[in-house]
Protein backbone atom coordinates (compact mmCIF):
# COMPACT_ATOMS: atom_id res chain seq x y z
CA UNK A 1 0.00 0.00 0.00
CA UNK A 2 1.21 3.35 -0.74
CA UNK A 3 0.71 6.84 -0.02
CA UNK A 4 0.47 8.85 -3.44
CA UNK A 5 0.12 12.11 -1.86
CA UNK A 6 0.11 14.76 -4.72
CA UNK A 7 3.04 17.62 -3.73
CA UNK A 8 3.31 20.93 -5.03
CA UNK A 9 0.21 23.11 -5.71
CA UNK A 10 -1.98 23.85 -2.33
CA UNK A 11 -4.32 21.53 -1.49
CA UNK A 12 -8.16 22.03 -2.53
CA UNK A 13 -9.43 20.38 0.49
CA UNK A 14 -8.06 19.47 3.52
CA UNK A 15 -9.86 18.08 6.35
CA UNK A 16 -7.98 17.44 9.78
CA UNK A 17 -8.78 15.03 12.45
CA UNK A 18 -12.34 15.30 11.81
CA UNK A 19 -14.76 13.78 14.38
CA UNK A 20 -18.49 12.94 14.62
CA UNK A 21 -20.53 11.56 17.60
CA UNK A 22 -23.97 10.33 18.07
CA UNK A 23 -23.87 10.30 21.54
CA UNK A 24 -21.02 7.89 22.53
CA UNK A 25 -20.91 6.21 18.89
CA UNK A 26 -18.16 7.84 16.98
CA UNK A 27 -19.14 7.65 13.38
CA UNK A 28 -15.87 9.12 12.23
CA UNK A 29 -13.05 9.33 14.38
CA UNK A 30 -10.00 11.69 13.75
CA UNK A 31 -10.40 11.37 9.67
CA UNK A 32 -7.42 13.07 8.12
CA UNK A 33 -8.56 13.97 4.10
CA UNK A 34 -6.40 15.84 1.35
CA UNK A 35 -8.03 16.21 -2.15
CA UNK A 36 -5.82 18.18 -4.87
CA UNK A 37 -7.14 20.61 -7.41
CA UNK A 38 -8.04 18.31 -10.61
CA UNK A 39 -8.07 15.05 -9.22
CA UNK A 40 -10.38 12.31 -8.61
CA UNK A 41 -10.25 10.90 -5.19
CA UNK A 42 -12.10 7.50 -4.21
CA UNK A 43 -13.59 7.16 -1.24
CA UNK A 44 -13.54 3.35 -0.12
CA UNK A 45 -15.44 1.85 2.49
CA UNK A 46 -17.49 -1.14 3.66
CA UNK A 47 -21.32 -0.14 4.17
CA UNK A 48 -21.04 1.67 8.09
CA UNK A 49 -17.57 2.57 7.85
CA UNK A 50 -18.03 6.23 7.96
CA UNK A 51 -18.48 7.42 3.89
CA UNK A 52 -21.49 9.38 4.24
CA UNK A 53 -21.02 10.77 7.61
CA UNK A 54 -17.97 12.06 6.26
CA UNK A 55 -19.64 13.54 3.42
CA UNK A 56 -22.32 15.00 4.68
CA UNK A 57 -20.15 17.51 7.04
CA UNK A 58 -18.24 18.01 4.10
CA UNK A 59 -21.49 19.30 1.84
CA UNK A 60 -22.69 20.95 5.36
CA UNK A 61 -25.40 18.80 6.53
CA UNK A 62 -23.77 17.13 9.64
CA UNK A 63 -21.77 19.41 11.46
CA UNK A 64 -18.53 18.33 13.10
CA UNK A 65 -18.26 17.30 16.66
CA UNK A 66 -14.33 17.86 16.47
CA UNK A 67 -11.60 18.59 13.55
CA UNK A 68 -10.92 21.37 10.65
CA UNK A 69 -11.58 22.22 7.65
CA UNK A 70 -9.48 23.67 5.09
CA UNK A 71 -10.31 25.31 2.18
CA UNK A 72 -7.43 26.39 -0.06
CA UNK A 73 -5.30 26.71 3.04
CA UNK A 74 -7.92 28.64 4.69
CA UNK A 75 -10.12 27.42 7.76
CA UNK A 76 -13.75 27.47 7.31
CA UNK A 77 -17.06 26.03 8.73
CA UNK A 78 -19.82 24.29 6.36
CA UNK A 79 -22.65 25.36 8.52
CA UNK A 80 -25.50 24.34 5.47
CA UNK A 81 -25.69 22.85 1.84
CA UNK A 82 -26.25 26.43 0.91
CA UNK A 83 -23.05 27.78 2.40
CA UNK A 84 -21.25 24.41 0.88
CA UNK A 85 -22.04 25.42 -2.31
CA UNK A 86 -21.34 28.82 -1.92
CA UNK A 87 -17.62 27.58 -1.02
CA UNK A 88 -17.44 25.68 -4.09
CA UNK A 89 -18.50 21.82 -3.30
CA UNK A 90 -21.25 19.98 -5.17
CA UNK A 91 -22.79 17.19 -4.14
CA UNK A 92 -25.07 14.66 -6.12
CA UNK A 93 -26.57 11.97 -3.59
CA UNK A 94 -27.16 8.56 -4.08
CA UNK A 95 -30.96 8.88 -3.88
CA UNK A 96 -31.82 11.86 -6.25
CA UNK A 97 -34.33 14.84 -5.48
CA UNK A 98 -36.42 15.32 -7.89
CA UNK A 99 -40.12 15.98 -8.95
CA UNK A 100 -41.36 13.85 -11.73
CA UNK A 101 -44.27 15.90 -12.70
CA UNK A 102 -42.09 19.06 -13.08
CA UNK A 103 -39.62 19.53 -16.68
CA UNK A 104 -35.52 19.41 -16.02
CA UNK A 105 -35.12 23.10 -16.45
CA UNK A 106 -37.91 23.65 -13.42
CA UNK A 107 -36.15 21.00 -11.00
CA UNK A 108 -33.11 22.90 -11.89
CA UNK A 109 -34.65 25.72 -10.68
CA UNK A 110 -35.81 24.92 -7.65
CA UNK A 111 -32.55 24.39 -6.18
CA UNK A 112 -31.08 27.50 -7.36
CA UNK A 113 -30.39 30.44 -5.55
CA UNK A 114 -31.49 33.76 -7.26
CA UNK A 115 -34.18 34.93 -9.73
CA UNK A 116 -33.20 33.77 -12.74
CA UNK A 117 -35.85 33.32 -15.96
CA UNK A 118 -36.65 29.98 -16.00
CA UNK A 119 -35.61 30.80 -20.13
CA UNK A 120 -31.95 31.44 -19.20
CA UNK A 121 -31.72 28.42 -16.92
CA UNK A 122 -33.21 26.08 -19.64
CA UNK A 123 -30.36 27.70 -22.13
CA UNK A 124 -27.71 27.76 -19.69
CA UNK A 125 -28.24 23.85 -18.95
CA UNK A 126 -28.62 22.91 -22.29
CA UNK A 127 -25.44 24.48 -22.74
CA UNK A 128 -23.86 22.84 -20.14
CA UNK A 129 -25.24 19.44 -20.71
CA UNK A 130 -23.82 19.41 -23.99
CA UNK A 131 -20.35 20.94 -23.34
CA UNK A 132 -19.61 17.96 -20.76
CA UNK A 133 -20.88 14.98 -22.93
CA UNK A 134 -24.67 15.02 -20.57
CA UNK A 135 -27.47 15.58 -23.37
CA UNK A 136 -30.85 16.92 -22.05
CA UNK A 137 -33.85 18.27 -23.41
CA UNK A 138 -34.81 21.09 -20.30
CA UNK A 139 -38.27 21.05 -21.42
CA UNK A 140 -38.30 17.03 -21.06
CA UNK A 141 -40.56 15.45 -18.16
CA UNK A 142 -38.57 14.07 -15.32
CA UNK A 143 -40.68 10.90 -15.76
CA UNK A 144 -40.63 10.50 -19.01
CA UNK A 145 -36.79 10.49 -18.58
CA UNK A 146 -34.69 7.59 -18.20
CA UNK A 147 -32.61 6.72 -14.25
CA UNK A 148 -29.30 7.75 -16.22
CA UNK A 149 -30.35 10.94 -17.77
CA UNK A 150 -31.86 11.52 -14.58
CA UNK A 151 -28.48 11.22 -13.08
CA UNK A 152 -27.68 13.82 -15.93
CA UNK A 153 -29.92 16.29 -14.39
CA UNK A 154 -28.26 15.97 -10.58
CA UNK A 155 -25.15 16.51 -12.43
CA UNK A 156 -25.60 19.57 -14.43
CA UNK A 157 -27.46 21.02 -11.30
CA UNK A 158 -24.72 20.82 -10.01
CA UNK A 159 -22.65 22.14 -12.16
CA UNK A 160 -24.89 25.27 -12.64
CA UNK A 161 -22.94 26.07 -9.74
CA UNK A 162 -19.49 25.82 -11.07
CA UNK A 163 -18.08 23.93 -7.98
CA UNK A 164 -14.52 23.03 -7.83
CA UNK A 165 -15.27 20.20 -6.11
CA UNK A 166 -17.78 17.91 -6.98
CA UNK A 167 -18.70 14.57 -3.99
CA UNK A 168 -20.06 12.20 -6.17
CA UNK A 169 -22.23 8.81 -4.19
CA UNK A 170 -22.22 6.05 -6.06
CA UNK A 171 -23.00 6.99 -9.49
CA UNK A 172 -23.16 4.21 -11.44
CA UNK A 173 -25.36 1.86 -9.46
CA UNK A 174 -28.61 2.76 -11.80
CA UNK A 175 -26.39 3.12 -14.98
CA UNK A 176 -25.76 0.90 -17.88
CA UNK A 177 -22.18 0.21 -18.90
CA UNK A 178 -22.98 2.38 -21.92
CA UNK A 179 -24.16 5.47 -19.22
CA UNK A 180 -21.18 4.74 -17.17
CA UNK A 181 -18.66 4.93 -19.89
CA UNK A 182 -20.40 7.93 -20.94
CA UNK A 183 -19.78 9.43 -17.47
CA UNK A 184 -16.36 8.59 -17.21
CA UNK A 185 -15.46 11.00 -20.32
CA UNK A 186 -17.36 14.08 -18.35
CA UNK A 187 -15.49 13.06 -15.13
CA UNK A 188 -12.04 13.16 -16.94
CA UNK A 189 -13.71 16.74 -18.97
CA UNK A 190 -13.80 18.39 -15.01
CA UNK A 191 -10.41 16.63 -13.97
CA UNK A 192 -8.87 18.51 -16.98
CA UNK A 193 -10.66 21.69 -15.93
CA UNK A 194 -8.68 21.69 -12.64
CA UNK A 195 -12.34 20.53 -10.86
CA UNK A 196 -11.93 17.63 -8.39
CA UNK A 197 -13.68 15.07 -7.74
CA UNK A 198 -14.82 13.27 -4.55
CA UNK A 199 -16.18 9.46 -5.47
CA UNK A 200 -17.78 7.05 -3.36
CA UNK A 201 -18.60 3.57 -5.20
CA UNK A 202 -18.51 -0.21 -4.41
CA UNK A 203 -17.81 -1.22 -7.52
CA UNK A 204 -13.86 -1.36 -7.67
CA UNK A 205 -13.09 -1.89 -10.81
CA UNK A 206 -14.42 1.21 -12.19
CA UNK A 207 -12.32 3.57 -9.24
CA UNK A 208 -9.26 1.23 -10.71
CA UNK A 209 -10.14 3.19 -14.10
CA UNK A 210 -10.72 6.33 -13.15
CA UNK A 211 -9.58 7.59 -9.57
CA UNK A 212 -6.08 8.68 -9.02
CA UNK A 213 -6.29 8.16 -5.37
CA UNK A 214 -8.37 6.25 -2.56
CA UNK A 215 -8.80 6.95 0.15
CA UNK A 216 -10.26 3.96 3.11
CA UNK A 217 -12.21 4.35 5.97
CA UNK A 218 -13.38 1.00 8.42
CA UNK A 219 -15.07 1.98 11.78
CA UNK A 220 -14.69 5.09 11.33
CA UNK A 221 -11.05 5.90 10.64
CA UNK A 222 -8.53 5.84 8.14
CA UNK A 223 -6.91 2.85 7.85
CA UNK A 224 -5.22 3.63 4.24
CA UNK A 225 -4.51 5.56 1.10
CA UNK A 226 -3.28 4.06 -2.21
CA UNK A 227 -2.90 4.67 -5.72
CA UNK A 228 -5.99 2.21 -6.91
CA UNK A 229 -4.35 1.84 -10.57
CA UNK A 230 -1.57 -0.03 -8.62
CA UNK A 231 -4.18 -2.59 -6.61
CA UNK A 232 -6.44 -5.15 -7.54
CA UNK A 233 -10.34 -5.33 -6.76
CA UNK A 234 -8.97 -8.41 -4.40
CA UNK A 235 -6.81 -5.83 -2.37
CA UNK A 236 -8.47 -2.97 -2.77
CA UNK A 237 -11.56 -5.15 -1.14
CA UNK A 238 -8.50 -6.40 1.29
CA UNK A 239 -8.08 -2.93 2.70
CA UNK A 240 -11.59 -2.03 2.93
CA UNK A 241 -13.05 -5.31 4.88
CA UNK A 242 -9.58 -5.73 6.80
CA UNK A 243 -9.27 -9.77 5.23
CA UNK A 244 -9.91 -11.56 1.84
CA UNK A 245 -13.83 -11.74 0.38
CA UNK A 246 -14.81 -14.62 -0.54
CA UNK A 247 -15.30 -15.66 -3.89
CA UNK A 248 -18.84 -17.07 -4.83
CA UNK A 249 -19.37 -20.49 -5.40
CA UNK A 250 -21.43 -20.32 -8.06
CA UNK A 251 -24.95 -22.94 -8.94
CA UNK A 252 -25.02 -25.65 -10.54
CA UNK A 253 -28.07 -25.68 -13.46
CA UNK A 254 -27.77 -29.78 -13.00
CA UNK A 255 -29.70 -29.18 -9.91
CA UNK A 256 -32.91 -28.29 -11.09
CA UNK A 257 -35.84 -30.05 -10.08
CA UNK A 258 -39.47 -29.37 -10.83
CA UNK A 259 -41.11 -26.02 -11.50
CA UNK A 260 -41.99 -23.63 -8.43
CA UNK A 261 -42.54 -20.78 -10.12
CA UNK A 262 -44.68 -19.97 -13.24
CA UNK A 263 -46.11 -17.11 -15.28
CA UNK A 264 -48.03 -17.46 -18.95
CA UNK A 265 -48.27 -14.61 -20.54
CA UNK A 266 -48.83 -12.26 -17.56
CA UNK A 267 -50.16 -8.53 -17.97
CA UNK A 268 -50.28 -5.83 -16.27
CA UNK A 269 -51.88 -2.53 -16.88
CA UNK A 270 -49.11 0.55 -15.82
CA UNK A 271 -50.90 1.51 -12.04
CA UNK A 272 -50.12 5.40 -12.37
CA UNK A 273 -48.83 7.68 -15.04
CA UNK A 274 -44.70 7.05 -14.25
CA UNK A 275 -45.48 3.13 -14.33
CA UNK A 276 -44.54 0.69 -17.10
CA UNK A 277 -47.16 -1.85 -18.41
CA UNK A 278 -46.07 -5.30 -18.09
CA UNK A 279 -46.76 -7.03 -21.52
CA UNK A 280 -47.61 -10.89 -22.23
CA UNK A 281 -44.44 -12.20 -19.09
CA UNK A 282 -44.19 -15.42 -19.59
CA UNK A 283 -40.97 -17.17 -17.03
CA UNK A 284 -40.23 -20.64 -15.56
CA UNK A 285 -38.04 -21.45 -12.43
CA UNK A 286 -37.44 -24.47 -11.69
CA UNK A 287 -36.21 -26.05 -8.21
CA UNK A 288 -32.53 -25.82 -7.99
CA UNK A 289 -32.02 -22.53 -10.36
CA UNK A 290 -31.34 -18.94 -10.26
CA UNK A 291 -33.20 -16.86 -12.84
CA UNK A 292 -31.45 -13.47 -13.06
CA UNK A 293 -33.54 -11.02 -14.44
CA UNK A 294 -31.33 -7.96 -15.95
CA UNK A 295 -32.79 -4.70 -17.53
CA UNK A 296 -32.23 -1.16 -17.40
CA UNK A 297 -33.68 0.54 -14.43
CA UNK A 298 -37.25 1.91 -14.76
CA UNK A 299 -38.23 -0.86 -17.60
CA UNK A 300 -40.75 -2.83 -15.27
CA UNK A 301 -38.80 -4.45 -12.60
CA UNK A 302 -40.29 -2.73 -10.11
CA UNK A 303 -44.03 -3.70 -10.97
CA UNK A 304 -42.42 -7.68 -11.98
CA UNK A 305 -41.48 -7.90 -8.30
CA UNK A 306 -44.67 -6.69 -7.00
CA UNK A 307 -47.37 -8.53 -8.88
CA UNK A 308 -44.92 -11.98 -8.27
CA UNK A 309 -44.85 -10.81 -4.87
CA UNK A 310 -48.66 -10.46 -4.49
CA UNK A 311 -48.37 -7.00 -3.72
CA UNK A 312 -50.28 -5.96 -6.92
CA UNK A 313 -52.23 -8.61 -7.93
CA UNK A 314 -52.47 -10.17 -11.55
CA UNK A 315 -55.51 -10.12 -13.76
CA UNK A 316 -56.38 -13.75 -13.18
CA UNK A 317 -55.77 -16.28 -10.95
CA UNK A 318 -53.37 -18.70 -12.92
CA UNK A 319 -51.21 -16.02 -14.29
CA UNK A 320 -48.94 -16.98 -11.38
CA UNK A 321 -48.84 -20.01 -10.43
CA UNK A 322 -46.38 -21.36 -7.02
CA UNK A 323 -45.68 -24.79 -6.92
CA UNK A 324 -48.47 -25.50 -9.54
CA UNK A 325 -50.99 -24.28 -7.58
CA UNK A 326 -53.18 -20.79 -8.81
CA UNK A 327 -51.94 -17.75 -6.91
CA UNK A 328 -52.17 -14.53 -9.07
CA UNK A 329 -55.26 -13.07 -7.37
CA UNK A 330 -53.47 -13.83 -4.06
CA UNK A 331 -52.05 -11.34 -1.51
CA UNK A 332 -48.30 -11.45 0.04
CA UNK A 333 -49.43 -12.99 2.98
CA UNK A 334 -51.19 -15.79 1.14
CA UNK A 335 -47.92 -16.37 -0.87
CA UNK A 336 -45.80 -16.76 1.91
CA UNK A 337 -48.01 -19.61 3.22
CA UNK A 338 -47.53 -21.03 -0.09
CA UNK A 339 -43.89 -20.85 0.70
CA UNK A 340 -42.77 -17.67 -0.70
CA UNK A 341 -40.43 -15.05 0.55
CA UNK A 342 -39.86 -11.73 -0.96
CA UNK A 343 -37.63 -8.91 -0.99
CA UNK A 344 -37.89 -5.34 -2.47
CA UNK A 345 -35.81 -2.90 -3.51
CA UNK A 346 -36.03 -0.23 -0.86
CA UNK A 347 -35.02 -1.19 2.06
CA UNK A 348 -36.27 1.87 4.09
CA UNK A 349 -40.36 1.86 4.69
CA UNK A 350 -40.56 -1.26 2.53
CA UNK A 351 -37.89 -3.49 3.49
CA UNK A 352 -38.41 -2.94 6.74
CA UNK A 353 -40.19 -0.13 9.35
CA UNK A 354 -37.35 1.92 10.00
CA UNK A 355 -38.54 3.84 13.05
CA UNK A 356 -39.33 -0.18 14.57
CA UNK A 357 -36.14 -2.39 16.18
CA UNK A 358 -35.20 -5.60 14.09
CA UNK A 359 -36.79 -8.54 16.37
CA UNK A 360 -40.34 -6.22 16.13
CA UNK A 361 -39.77 -6.12 12.28
CA UNK A 362 -39.02 -9.95 12.24
CA UNK A 363 -42.28 -10.19 13.76
CA UNK A 364 -43.99 -8.24 11.72
CA UNK A 365 -42.74 -10.13 8.56
CA UNK A 366 -43.81 -13.75 9.41
CA UNK A 367 -47.65 -15.38 9.39
CA UNK A 368 -50.06 -15.65 11.80
CA UNK A 369 -48.69 -19.43 12.20
CA UNK A 370 -45.15 -18.26 12.46
CA UNK A 371 -45.55 -15.77 15.15
CA UNK A 372 -47.19 -18.43 17.19
CA UNK A 373 -43.92 -19.97 18.08
CA UNK A 374 -42.26 -16.49 18.92
CA UNK A 375 -44.98 -14.65 20.62
CA UNK A 376 -47.04 -14.67 23.94
CA UNK A 377 -49.89 -12.26 25.08
CA UNK A 378 -52.39 -12.63 22.31
CA UNK A 379 -53.09 -10.35 19.25
CA UNK A 380 -54.46 -7.04 21.92
CA UNK A 381 -51.22 -7.83 23.87
CA UNK A 382 -47.77 -9.15 22.01
CA UNK A 383 -45.16 -9.40 23.82
CA UNK A 384 -41.93 -10.01 22.65
CA UNK A 385 -40.45 -13.44 24.01
CA UNK A 386 -36.71 -14.72 24.30
CA UNK A 387 -37.59 -16.33 21.00
CA UNK A 388 -37.87 -13.24 19.11
CA UNK A 389 -34.56 -11.82 20.35
CA UNK A 390 -32.82 -15.44 19.74
CA UNK A 391 -33.87 -15.34 16.20
CA UNK A 392 -33.25 -12.00 15.69
CA UNK A 393 -29.40 -12.68 17.34
CA UNK A 394 -29.33 -15.64 15.16
CA UNK A 395 -29.95 -13.41 11.72
CA UNK A 396 -27.93 -11.12 12.04
CA UNK A 397 -24.35 -13.36 13.25
CA UNK A 398 -25.50 -15.60 10.00
CA UNK A 399 -25.42 -12.40 7.86
CA UNK A 400 -22.59 -10.57 9.83
CA UNK A 401 -24.67 -7.53 10.71
CA UNK A 402 -23.01 -4.79 12.17
CA UNK A 403 -25.54 -3.03 14.54
CA UNK A 404 -24.67 -0.79 17.48
CA UNK A 405 -26.66 -1.88 20.12
CA UNK A 406 -28.83 -5.66 21.18
CA UNK A 407 -32.03 -4.73 19.41
CA UNK A 408 -31.59 -1.35 17.45
CA UNK A 409 -33.89 0.61 15.27
CA UNK A 410 -33.68 -0.56 11.62
CA UNK A 411 -33.12 2.51 10.35
CA UNK A 412 -30.03 2.82 12.43
CA UNK A 413 -28.06 0.86 10.82
CA UNK A 414 -26.28 1.41 7.21
CA UNK A 415 -27.70 0.80 4.65
CA UNK A 416 -25.96 -2.35 3.75
CA UNK A 417 -26.34 -3.72 7.17
CA UNK A 418 -30.32 -3.60 6.40
CA UNK A 419 -30.06 -5.61 3.69
CA UNK A 420 -28.28 -8.08 4.89
CA UNK A 421 -30.57 -8.34 7.78
CA UNK A 422 -33.67 -8.60 5.72
CA UNK A 423 -32.43 -11.07 3.65
CA UNK A 424 -31.20 -13.28 5.94
CA UNK A 425 -35.12 -12.51 8.09
CA UNK A 426 -36.13 -14.06 4.42
CA UNK A 427 -34.00 -16.52 4.21
CA UNK A 428 -34.77 -18.24 8.13
CA UNK A 429 -37.94 -18.76 6.55
CA UNK A 430 -36.56 -21.54 4.75
CA UNK A 431 -38.79 -20.70 1.55
CA UNK A 432 -39.81 -22.55 -1.58
CA UNK A 433 -39.40 -19.65 -3.95
CA UNK A 434 -36.85 -16.04 -2.81
CA UNK A 435 -38.02 -13.32 -5.07
CA UNK A 436 -35.65 -10.26 -4.48
CA UNK A 437 -35.11 -7.19 -6.08
CA UNK A 438 -31.49 -5.45 -6.34
CA UNK A 439 -29.98 -7.73 -4.18
CA UNK A 440 -26.74 -5.81 -3.38
CA UNK A 441 -28.08 -2.21 -4.26
CA UNK A 442 -25.45 0.25 -2.68
CA UNK A 443 -23.98 -2.91 -0.10
CA UNK A 444 -20.11 -3.23 -0.13
CA UNK A 445 -17.79 -6.34 -1.26
CA UNK A 446 -17.97 -8.14 1.51
CA UNK A 447 -21.68 -7.75 2.52
CA UNK A 448 -22.33 -8.32 -1.83
CA UNK A 449 -20.13 -11.74 -1.44
CA UNK A 450 -22.27 -12.72 1.97
CA UNK A 451 -25.65 -12.19 0.29
CA UNK A 452 -24.62 -13.73 -3.31
CA UNK A 453 -23.24 -16.76 -1.77
CA UNK A 454 -27.09 -16.91 0.43
CA UNK A 455 -28.90 -16.91 -2.51
CA UNK A 456 -26.61 -19.73 -4.41
CA UNK A 457 -27.05 -21.45 -0.86
CA UNK A 458 -30.59 -21.38 -1.28
CA UNK A 459 -30.74 -22.66 -4.80
CA UNK A 460 -28.74 -25.51 -4.33
CA UNK A 461 -30.62 -26.63 -1.34
CA UNK A 462 -33.74 -26.90 -3.43
CA UNK A 463 -35.22 -23.83 -3.60
CA UNK A 464 -35.61 -21.75 -6.66
CA UNK A 465 -34.43 -17.67 -6.64
CA UNK A 466 -35.54 -14.66 -8.82
CA UNK A 467 -32.70 -11.88 -9.05
CA UNK A 468 -34.05 -8.93 -10.23
CA UNK A 469 -30.72 -7.06 -10.59
CA UNK A 470 -29.28 -4.24 -12.63
CA UNK A 471 -26.13 -5.12 -11.76
CA UNK A 472 -24.29 -7.16 -14.64
CA UNK A 473 -20.88 -8.57 -12.71
CA UNK A 474 -23.97 -10.08 -9.80
CA UNK A 475 -26.51 -11.54 -12.77
CA UNK A 476 -23.45 -13.67 -14.21
CA UNK A 477 -21.66 -14.89 -10.71
CA UNK A 478 -24.79 -16.09 -9.48
CA UNK A 479 -27.05 -16.86 -12.17
CA UNK A 480 -27.90 -20.56 -13.99
CA UNK A 481 -30.40 -18.55 -16.26
CA UNK A 482 -30.23 -14.99 -17.44
CA UNK A 483 -33.29 -12.96 -18.93
CA UNK A 484 -33.78 -9.34 -19.87
CA UNK A 485 -37.18 -6.77 -19.01
CA UNK A 486 -37.27 -4.01 -21.27
CA UNK A 487 -40.51 -1.99 -21.71
CA UNK A 488 -42.10 -4.19 -19.47
CA UNK A 489 -41.73 -7.39 -21.71
CA UNK A 490 -39.65 -10.10 -20.97
CA UNK A 491 -37.14 -12.15 -22.99
CA UNK A 492 -36.85 -15.97 -22.78
CA UNK A 493 -34.45 -16.95 -20.36
CA UNK A 494 -30.84 -18.22 -21.34
CA UNK A 495 -28.59 -20.89 -19.74
CA UNK A 496 -26.15 -18.05 -18.33
CA UNK A 497 -23.16 -19.70 -20.19
CA UNK A 498 -24.49 -18.82 -23.39
CA UNK A 499 -24.65 -15.25 -22.67
CA UNK A 500 -22.15 -12.30 -22.66
CA UNK A 501 -22.17 -8.26 -22.14
CA UNK A 502 -22.90 -7.56 -25.81
CA UNK A 503 -25.82 -10.29 -25.84
CA UNK A 504 -27.34 -8.71 -22.88
CA UNK A 505 -27.15 -5.20 -23.98
CA UNK A 506 -28.45 -6.41 -27.13
CA UNK A 507 -32.01 -7.42 -25.25
CA UNK A 508 -32.13 -4.59 -22.96
CA UNK A 509 -32.27 -2.37 -25.98
CA UNK A 510 -35.15 -4.84 -27.28
CA UNK A 511 -33.42 -6.39 -29.45
CA UNK A 512 -34.38 -10.12 -28.84
CA UNK A 513 -34.30 -11.72 -32.12
CA UNK A 514 -30.84 -10.67 -32.92
CA UNK A 515 -29.85 -11.75 -29.31
CA UNK A 516 -31.16 -15.09 -29.92
CA UNK A 517 -29.18 -15.69 -32.48
CA UNK A 518 -25.96 -14.45 -31.24
CA UNK A 519 -27.15 -16.53 -28.39
CA UNK A 520 -27.45 -20.06 -30.69
CA UNK A 521 -24.10 -18.96 -33.03
CA UNK A 522 -22.74 -19.44 -29.01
Amino acid sequence: MVNTQSGGSRPLLEVRGITKLFGSFAACSAIDLTIEPGEIHALLGENGAGKSTLVKMLFGVLQPSAGDVLWEGRQISIGSPGEARKTGIGMVFQHFSLFEALTVAENIALSLDGKAPLSKIAEEARRLSEAYGLPLDPNAHVADLSVGERQRIEIVRALLQNPKLIILDEPTSVLTPQEADRLFETLDKLKAEGRSVLYISHRLEEVQRICDRATVLRHGKVTGACDPRQETPASLARMMVGSDVASVSRPHHADAGAVVLETRALNAAARTPFAVALKSVSLSVRAGEVLAIAGVAGNGQGELFDILSGEYLAESHDAVQLKGKPCGRAGISARRLMGGAFVPEERHGHGAVTGMSLSDNLVLSRNASDRASLLTGGLLKVIKGGAVRSLSRKICHDMDVRKSGEDPAAGSLSGGNLQKFIVGRELDRKPTLLVVNQPTWGVDAGAASRIRQALVDLARSGSAVVAISQDLDEIFEIATHIAVISDGALSPAYPAADLNREKIGLLMGGMHDKAKEAAHAH
